[in-house]
């Protein structure tokens, strides 16, 4: 994978899918996911709360061929059609036109809380990355978190998203709890401004360096802070760049939006 395309895909390409995931958290996937490669630590993809594919389709963009990505989803937005809502046709729409075909033998429609670890193992072994972004209430959050620590290898990383968004309060709680109830078996390294990531605790020095390092990340501020006694990189996004990255977007100039966000 060339940087130019896989930039050029999260600055202009991905905007064309409607979800929520901004190009700060896009450039840690990417640096996290390059990271694991080039360690040979192997495994499936999964996320729960596909919406409409903004992060999925990032997913398999940076994933190689032969990874597995899993997609779980109530997909029920819209107006149904021969039991086929809305949100499901476009999110297979706009699969077919990034060039990132869904494999539909790799998608749950349904509940995630319905889920058993054997259910995601079976599909795509151990999970190396898995982004929790369903339901946003406490037993969601308690669902969701237990399932992906049974399925997540040694070496995975657990991305939580909307950890302190005062919409959905309770995402905080159930992400605090995930972490104080497993003995310091697992520990925030990242954080951004809207996503925490996770992973076990004999990993944190390893993730943490990888995004101290990451060259798709110079162009931010990484400072150190604390969360529940971990050592964690906060990635701060400059008011004036959101600001800059958003005009250029808007006024029809999304093809030269990265220049926003480039090294120098």
């Amino acid at each position: 994978m060339f940087l130019s395309n896989i930039r050029k895909f999260i600055f202009h390409e991905l905007r064309s899918v409607e979800g929520y995931i901004d190009p700060p958290d896009a450039l840690v996937y990417l640096s996290i996911l390059e990271r694991q490669r080039e360690n040979d630590l192997g495994g499936g993809i999964a996320e729960i709360g596909v919406y409409f594919g903004r992060s999925y389709f990032l997913l398999k963009k940076i994933a190689s061929p032969e990874d597995r990505v899993l997609g779980i989803d109530l997909f029920d937005i819209g107006e149904m059609s021969d039991g086929i809502s809305e949100q499901y046709r476009s999110f297979l729409e706009n699969g077919d036109r990034l060039g990132l075909p869904v494999n539909e033998d790799l998608l749950v429609v349904g509940d995630s809380a319905d889920l058993s670890p054997k259910d995601v193992l079976s599909k795509v072994g151990e999970v190396r990355f898995f982004s929790v972004d369903g339901g946003h209430m406490l037993p969601n959050l308690v669902a969701d978190s237990q399932l992906a620590k049974e399925t997540t290898a040694d070496h995975g990383v657990i991305v939580f998203d909307d950890t302190f968004n005062p919409a959905w309060p309770e995402v905080t709680v159930g992400v605090a709890d995930f972490l104080r109830n497993h003995d310091g078996a697992f520990s925030a390294f990242c954080m951004t401004k809207y996503k925490t990531y996770v992973c076990r605790r004999e990993f944190h020095d390893f993730y943490r360096a990888a995004i101290l390092r990451a060259p798709h990340l110079r162009a931010f501020d990484l400072t150190e802070t604390q969360f529940l006694g971990s050592d964690a990189i906060r990635l701060h996004n400059p008011f004036g760049r959101r600001i800059l990255y958003e005009f250029m977007t808007r006024s029809g100039m999304s093809a030269i939006s990265e220049r926003a966000y480039r090294c120098h």
